[in-house]
């Protein structure tokens, strides 16, 4: 089996960014954003998914910091999944968080796209704008070129919805990346293609 890995690259005017992914990795994280909250939501998704990520990223802004590393999140996933021959491809994900309750679901079939029904409160996130949540999410999915759909189902406290929903990206990301052995090498799609 080919290495499931990738490292990536940004350096704009806004923005620098390394970032390395390992999908068969043992969900270890070495993330330094600058912006703690948002090193805990990423933390989430490795562990959570049995990722090995790190990132080094630094930023003018926490608007562009925060989308281009959703950029460079979803281009390490296309590239290392490659043709994405034999993947499971598929996920949904529930995930509760005391009083927040967060379903996710994705495709990793070659489009980009994403549905979000994430109502915030702008409540406990240590000066971390909620919307940019919104951002990378839909950054992630566009690079990954995958549908992203999620949803917080209900839930009071901002932090313990959006602690959920990483984790549940987190798990719906290991679930679909799985090799399935019964399709070895195939691609998962009834048109032996998929798009990207």
């Amino acid at each position: 089996m080919a290495s499931r890995t990738a490292a990536v690259k940004r350096e704009t005017r806004e923005t620098n960014i390394r970032l390395e992914l390992n999908i068969e990795g043992a969900g270890k994280d070495d993330i330094a954003t600058g912006i703690r909250i948002f090193d805990h939501l990423l933390a989430q998704v490795a562990r959570h998914g049995l990722f090995d990520i790190t990132v080094s990223a630094s930023g003018d802004d926490q608007h562009h910091l925060v989308e281009d590393v959703g950029i460079c999140l979803g281009q390490a996933f296309a590239q290392a999944l490659g043709e994405r021959r034999g993947i499971t491809r598929m996920a949904d994900v529930t995930v509760p968080m005391d009083d927040a309750l967060v379903n996710v679901a994705v495709d990793i079939g070659g489009r980009g796209y994403t549905v979000l029904d994430l109502p915030f409160s702008d409540n406990d996130m240590a000066g971390f704008a909620t919307d940019l949540i919104r951002h990378f999410l839909q950054a992630l999915a566009a690079e990954g070129r995958l549908n992203l759909h999620a949803r917080a189902l209900y839930g009071a406290n901002d932090h313990h919805k959006a602690e959920a929903l990483f984790k549940a990206l987190g798990r719906a990301l290991d679930k679909a990346t799985q090799l399935d052995t019964r399709i070895s090498g195939e691609l998962p799609s009834t048109k032996n293609y998929l798009e990207g």
